[in-house]
């Protein structure tokens, strides 16, 4: 999400973006001679690690003054009009809200481009890319079975031997059948449910917007205890086209050696007894902390909105390091072969030291936040993505891409990885600057091809429809929920 005059999820590049525009008049003589004039196309990026094709076009407006217009495919942005400041002397153009500089030398534009400070060179061209359509693919068997819950659900269903409990923003925890969606208990929470559930032993946790994680009984849905986080005054603004501060996420409790850790909306870091759901520990940092702590032997990692990750000491929640990444952070962070892996509102997917939290890698979404918790998997790792629409591939040990594929939707959840196939849940929206459409969409592992794709209709009067949470999995059906309150048992077919 990102708010601006320009809505969401694209966040501040998009912002730049759309602050790019050349304004300058013109003398009469220099109007039919300007080099500039015209469409260019090419590449930005960097060899080994990511190239995009890019492409501009300079044309006067009715007044005379030139003006620019962006294609850039990979950020589903075709023929923009961009306005703001620019520096021109000569042959040389520099944006500098943009960190643009390209100097024309006969039919070719060579400099940099954000990527960031991406090395550029365009052509003259006779066209430009068009915006794509979503490809004719077969649908797939759609879903086996649907429950409607009381509100909607953001929530990441959990599963577990037969069962998916899920919290809606009606205040309710449920239990359904995964074989057929039948519902086997309730839970009246109270207030919204906008996290993930963790299903420990015989019980389950999850947080609350009234303040409270609770544990609950696995088989009955009885309240064992729940615990004050202390949160409950915290607002949220979620699913709005103009408003940036999108928050629509609540942390997964994680249990460990007797132990419940889970941030909350004040900033606070908990460490809870299981047994009793006494306090062992509370931190509070900067930020809110909507997403799921990540553990090892002597950390616990968290990341919050005011885009710093910490590392606290698992047994007494002191402060180990922090790493600013410069931007609010929505991704839980991710361990994986001594690295935390974080993606963030500011266009980038960061890896940092686990023992030191110093930078690793960090690989540019080309102005998309970056919305979706990382998985890896046999050493590739998979992501989603925001205004970008792409599920990718990512190498994990330095962060260069090894594909991208546009699902044509909002995919915030975490891509649900199995032994040939990826399935992805895609959200879309209107009123946006970019088209996203909703889908359950399955992709081939080894080259990010779409195989299937069901189409999710859209919500009359909505502003948001899809799917926006992660997927689940119980044997062969795969479990989905969506922002009209839907949950789907769609089968897993090889």
């Amino acid at each position: 999400m990102a708010a601006r005059q320009l809505p969401r999820h694209g966040g501040a590049l998009l912002a730049a973006v759309v602050m790019l525009l050349f304004g300058t008049p013109a003398r009469a003589a220099d109007v039919a001679t300007d080099a500039l004039e015209g469409r260019w196309l090419g590449t930005a990026g960097v060899p080994g690690r990511e190239q995009i094709v890019v492409g501009l076009e300079f044309r006067r407006d009715d007044k005379g003054a030139l003006k620019l217009y962006l294609t850039e495919p990979i950020l589903n942005v075709f023929g923009a009009p961009n306005t703001g400041k620019f520096e021109r002397d000569g042959d040389k153009v520099v944006v500098p809200d943009f960190a643009m500089t390209l100097t024309r030398d006969g039919d070719r534009l060579e400099g940099t481009y954000p990527g960031p400070n991406s090395r550029a060179v365009f052509a003259r061209s006779a066209s430009l890319p068009a915006a794509p359509v979503p490809p004719a693919v077969p649908k797939g068997p759609g879903p086996r079975w649907e429950t409607r819950l009381n509100g909607q659900v953001f929530a990441t269903p959990a599963v577990a031997n037969g069962v998916v409990y899920v919290g809606s923003t009606g205040g309710v925890f449920n239990a359904l059948k995964t074989s057929d969606g039948a519902r086997l208990w309730t839970f009246a929470a109270g207030r919204p449910i906008y996290g993930e559930a963790l299903v420990d032993g015989d019980a389950v946790y999850f947080v609350c917007d009234n303040g409270y994680l609770f544990k609950l009984a696995r088989a009955s849905g009885e309240e064992a205890w729940r615990y004050d986080l202390g949160d409950a005054r915290v607002s949220r603004l979620p699913g709005h086209p103009a408003v940036y501060e999108w928050d629509w996420q609540a942390p997964k409790p994680v249990v460990a050696d007797g132990v419940v850790y889970v941030g909350a909306g004040d900033g606070s870091v908990h460490a809870v007894d299981v047994a009793t759901g006494a306090v062992r520990w509370r931190t509070t940092v900067a930020g809110r902390i909507r997403n799921t702590a990540a553990l090892d032997a002597t950390h616990v990692i968290v990341a919050s909105t005011s885009g710093v990750v910490h590392a606290l000491d698992r047994v007494t929640g002191k402060a180990l390091w922090t790493h600013d990444t410069g931007a609010h952070v929505d991704t839980a962070p991710v361990l994986f072969d001594g690295k935390v892996v974080v993606g963030n509102r500011g266009f980038g997917l960061i890896a940092l030291a686990a023992d030191t939290g110093e930078r690793a890698w960090r690989t540019y979404f080309w102005g998309s936040w970056v919305e979706s918790t990382p998985r890896v998997v046999d050493g590739v790792l998979y992501i989603g993505a925001s205004d970008l629409r792409r599920v990718s591939a990512i190498d994990p040990r330095d962060g260069s891409v090894l594909w991208r594929t546009d699902v044509f939707g909002w995919t915030w959840g975490t891509p649900l990885v199995t032994t040939d196939r990826i399935y992805v849940g895609a959200a879309g929206g209107k009123p946006y600057f970019i088209d996203h459409v909703a889908s359950f969409t399955v992709l081939d592992r080894k080259t990010g091809a779409i195989v299937e794709r069901w189409p999710l209709p859209e919500a009359l009067g909505a502003y948001q429809w899809g799917i926006g949470g992660s997927l689940a999995r119980d044997g062969d059906t795969i479990i989905a929920t969506t922002f009209e309150g839907a949950v789907y048992g769609f089968p897993i077919r090889s």
